[in-house]
């Protein structure tokens, strides 16, 4: 592992507190900044769901080393590709050459929101593809028409453009993702750290490319505290991904979520002020041939602590220093 990430997870925070935790998480010193991509929170208790590319675009304005990146953003319902083609660019542009694009599938919990309906796996990964073959011909910079199976682009064109256009990472939970971001990826984006991720992606054009995964934890010195906190925000993260992207209310996810104790919580994300915990369990991720890794601390109102913590004892523990 070479890259330690923060994350500003807009499903626990407002849009202004964001951008002060990533101004935070370049002072401290991680080595890049995610954000994700929602219009609910996993669950009610989280309380938030600001508009993640506004949040970026202060960001981009608040600070000035850390690379900045959308973890992740679908580009198939909420949005169309050639929309976040034009986004991608203009925060290309704003970060000076921070930015990169993070893309998935989506989930039901953020895409319904347009009443296009939920396909399945398949259909959404064949969207993804051609969403992602739309947004690199407009990087070009040339017009773009486009009469695909799912999107139509008529004389499509970016007039703001950066000299180089940001990275493409796309999301992979199972071997038909990870063999798409292997072909059309700059880099793979994973929240599970398993082995056959990142060989599937190796083995369908991905090798020597970056591979990014998440990983949640929750300080607090009060360890007992940390665990009601997981189990209050985060027990929704238990329920794997092939169950999670279908899911399509915070309300779902509470009843999915409902037959599991705080003790479940604990066993699957470090709690308390162990740096040991996280620095195991970040280990898997490196194990499973992943190079950059992107922490969440859960609770919104808890990243001051966490940060200072990060930076006195947390990101020495994960470089070994």
């Amino acid at each position: 592992m070479t890259n330690f990430g923060y994350t500003m997870m807009t499903e626990q925070a407002g849009p202004r507190e964001l951008v002060d935790h990533v101004v935070e998480a370049e002072r401290v010193g991680f080595d890049f900044s995610v954000v994700s991509d929602h219009s609910f929170p996993w669950l009610d208790a989280q309380g938030h769901s600001p508009y993640a590319w506004s949040v970026l675009g202060a960001a981009a304005q608040a600070t000035s080393r850390i690379p900045l990146m959308t973890f992740v953003t679908c580009p198939t319902f909420r949005y169309h590709p050639a929309v976040v083609a034009q986004k991608a660019a203009t925060l290309q542009l704003l970060s000076e050459g921070r930015f990169r694009l993070g893309l998935g599938s989506g989930e039901n919990l953020n895409e319904h929101i347009t009443g296009a309906g939920w396909p399945t796996a398949r259909v959404r990964l064949e969207r993804l593809e051609e969403a992602v073959d739309i947004i690199r011909a407009l990087f070009t910079g040339e017009y773009v028409n486009h009469h695909g199976r799912h999107f139509d682009v008529t004389a499509a064109r970016l007039w703001d453009l950066p000299d180089r256009p940001p990275p493409i990472g796309i999301a992979a939970s199972g071997p038909r993702s990870s063999a798409l971001a292997g072909r059309r990826a700059d880099l793979l984006v994973a929240v599970e750290p398993r082995r056959e991720l990142t060989e599937d992606f190796d083995r369908h054009g991905g090798a020597g490319k970056p591979r990014i995964g998440q990983l949640a934890l929750c300080y607090d010195t009060d360890r007992d505290a940390a665990v009601a906190r997981a189990y209050e925000q985060f027990r929704w993260s238990l329920g794997g991904w092939r169950v999670n992207p279908e899911l399509p209310l915070p309300s779902s996810f509470a009843q999915a979520s409902a037959h599991l104790e705080p003790e479940d919580v604990a066993e699957a994300i470090p709690c308390g002020d162990d740096p040991g915990a996280v620095v195991k369990a970040a280990d898997a991720y490196r194990k499973a041939g992943f190079t950059d890794l992107a922490l969440v601390q859960i609770g919104g109102a808890h990243q001051g602590p966490f940060l200072e913590w990060a930076r006195t004892t947390l990101l020495p523990a994960l470089r070994g220093e």
